[in-house]
């Protein structure tokens, strides 16, 4: 048994919406928070910064952490790996320049050449605060971080 450590930001814009990024990873869409996993030697807010710059070209401030797992959680894409998530608020330093769709899933045909190469591929969007519900995310972790927010 392994640990997988990630790091996820929630951003929510001055409207009042909260980012997430839709994915096609291996054969399945999912959609999550911007994150990803912390690479050995860098601390979970490097972590989240450099992320939020590889997937989003984004330079991020990492605000005050909301929750860390606190229970065990088994990997959607490894079964010898316990996850475990740290999620911060975040605030963008910048305007987002990356593409943002309106659609869940919404990949263009570059998008979908690279997807035939690496088996992965995201694009983000905004989703309304007031018309959040946990199905909107897809994974365990995430599901109870909504919770939180609407609460």
């Amino acid at each position: 048994m392994s640990f997988n450590l990630r790091v996820y930001g929630i951003l929510i814009n001055e409207q009042n919406q909260l980012l997430v990024s839709d994915e096609y990873i291996r054969g399945m869409k999912i959609t999550k928070f911007p994150g990803g996993g912390l690479e050995f030697g860098e601390g979970t807010r490097d972590c989240l910064k450099r992320e939020f710059l590889e997937e989003m070209n984004l330079n991020v401030e990492v605000g005050k952490h909301l929750y860390t797992t606190d229970y065990f959680q088994l990997s959607s894409f490894n079964s010898s790996h316990q996850i475990i998530s740290i999620y911060y608020f975040v605030n963008a330093l910048e305007k987002i320049n990356a593409p943002i769709r309106t659609k869940p899933f919404d990949f263009d045909e570059e998008q979908l050449k690279i997807y035939e190469q690496q088996k992965e591929i995201e694009t983000f969007r905004f989703i309304d605060l007031d018309k959040l519900t946990i199905k909107d995310v897809s994974l365990p972790i995430d599901k109870l971080i909504v919770q939180l927010l609407l609460t």
